[in-house]
């Protein structure tokens, strides 16, 4: 695997625990910090909400069986998730150009 290929298969994520709830947040790596603005709606993937740790698309996706938030952000992110069944591909919304989901566990 070249070094391009890895890199763009690195992700940043957080976790948040409270009570019972666990929030996993999670963005492709080269994302953090940007804002992307299309006409109406601005899109901030801030460094206070994602940025805990960096590992790979793969080791961040199987945080989600723990956790009963997720919210993923990004193309390497999104499209994984959806291969791998977290995530239905009409539950992903656009903003930008970037892929986002959500997934609530109740």
């Amino acid at each position: 695997m070249g070094d391009m290929e890895a890199k763009a298969l690195e992700a940043y994520v957080n976790v948040r625990r409270w009570g019972r709830q666990v929030l996993l947040a999670v963005c492709d790596a080269e994302l953090l910090g940007k804002t992307f603005t299309d006409s109406d709606i601005v899109f901030e993937v801030k460094e206070e909400f994602y940025k805990g740790f960096k590992t790979t698309v793969d080791e961040a996706l199987n945080l989600i069986e723990e956790s009963t938030i997720v919210n993923l952000v990004g193309c390497n992110t999104v499209k994984k998730a959806i291969e791998r069944g977290y995530v239905h591909p009409e539950a992903v919304i656009t903003i930008c150009g970037i892929l986002h989901a959500q997934i609530v566990k109740m």
